[in-house]
Order: C-alpha cells, then sequence, then structure tokens
C-alpha cells in the first residue's frame, strides 16, 4: 500500500477517534524516533512540530522509568493538567498514539478509544523494533 494512502487512511482514524469521545481535541501518531505518521485534523505543521518533541520526551521519560523501575515496558503515560489530559500509548508494533482532551471529558471513554487504537494499530502500521542494548 502507498504511503499516502497509509497517512490518509491514519489520519482518518485519528478524526474517528477524536470524533468519538466529546472532549478530544486532537491524536497524533509517531515512530519511535519522532517522525509524525499521522494527525487529526487541525494540526498545523508547527503544532505537529511541537507535538512531536513533547511525545518524544514523553516517550523517554517513560522509558527510563520502566527500565529503573524494572517492572517492564511502557504500555501507557497519562498526565493531568488542570484544564486537560493527555494520553500518550506505545502500540505493540512500537509506534506512540498520544490523544489530547480537555478536563471535562469522560477520561474512561477516552482511556477505552486509546485502549482499542492500540490494539487495531497493528493492522495499519508499520513495525518499529526497539535497538539492541549492548551487553545485554
Amino acid at each position: 500500500m502507498p504511503s499516502a494512502l497509509i497517512a490518509d487512511n491514519l489520519g482518518r482514524a485519528l478524526d474517528d477517534l477524536v470524533d468519538r469521545v466529546p472532549g478530544a481535541q486532537f491524536a497524533v501518531v509517531l515512530s519511535p524516533d519522532g517522525i509524525m505518521l499521522g494527525t487529526s485534523r487541525g494540526i498545523d505543521g508547527e503544532l505537529a512540530e511541537q507535538l512531536s518533541s513533547m511525545v518524544c520526551g514523553l516517550q523517554a521519560l517513560g522509558t527510563a522509568a520502566a527500565r529503573v523501575c524494572g517492572e517492564g515496558e511502557l504500555h501507557q503515560v497519562v498526565i493531568h493538567m488542570s484544564r486537560a489530559f493527555l494520553f500518550h500509548a506505545t502500540t505493540g508494533n512500537g509506534a506512540i498514539l498520544t490523544v489530547g482532551i480537555d478536563a471535562e471529558a469522560e477520561v474512561g471513554d477516552m482511556a477505552y478509544e486509546v485502549a482499542m487504537f492500540v490494539a487495531q494499530a497493528g493492522d495499519h502500521l508499520p513495525v518499529y523494533l526497539e535497538p539492541a542494548v549492548a551487553g545485554a
């Protein structure tokens, strides 16, 4: 399947994810190294760059926490702010989904939708292998 078609299908899937939960603001999917794979509508180039940097930082922080705590792989990071939530989830194939919602949204509904998207993402995204750790 051509990459433009994959990006278009991913964009529609992200729009659908945002549309299903009242209060959802945006959704993006990145490769583990920060390459934007798809965005929901309304995200311009500048915002995409900001989200890419932020998501990469969250991924690094979450991965470091998982390694230090020795409790397995990173699956999800949830940031609760005074007026918003940010859901950050790693798909089974290594891509990263991040969804922003406002504080009045139903957090449980968004958590469910994120989990469903992550479960189905493997069918539509390339597989990203984590680099081997030296000496492991």
